[in-house]
């Protein structure tokens, strides 16, 4: 539901969200998968490396960066408090979008440790890339 319901965000916005998450938390197989995943989903692999690498100089809207921010703060404090949340909203996200990427935190943070306790086998890019292809044409189920 988290990342194929209904919301707001695009499914691309909700994969980069996963890939960001899985990044901050260093789940090297979650960020494989959903890098690609969001690549493909937006078709531009470079906007994505980009986020994953320096989110303040990524080209993404400013509600995105906001929420992302936030969600890092999340991952790697435990918390965010009420001044995280303003700086969400004045970049102009949503309540139901907060809500919609506070899902998606939860939800890989959760994967990536499961990942990482199963030591789920890492694949090459072309493993990743066929993944995502599935991800994209029939969700999570």
């Amino acid at each position: 539901e988290a990342m194929r319901g209904p919301s707001a965000w695009s499914v691309a916005d909700r994969e980069l969200m996963a890939a960001f998450v899985s990044t901050v938390n260093e789940c090297t197989f979650c960020v494989g998968a959903h890098t690609a995943t969001a690549g493909q989903a937006y078709q531009d692999d470079a906007k994505v490396r980009s986020v994953l690498t320096d989110l303040e100089s990524a080209p993404v809207e400013d509600g995105l960066r906001a929420t992302l921010r936030m969600l890092g703060t999340l991952t790697r404090d435990g918390e965010v408090d009420a001044e995280d949340m303003q700086e969400v909203l004045s970049a102009g996200v949503s309540p139901a979008q907060i809500e919609d990427a506070l899902a998606v935190c939860a939800a890989f943070t959760t994967t990536n440790r499961l990942a990482d306790a199963f030591d789920f086998e890492l694949l090459d890019p072309e493993g990743y890339a066929a993944g995502a292809t599935f991800l994209l044409k029939r969700g999570y189920r």
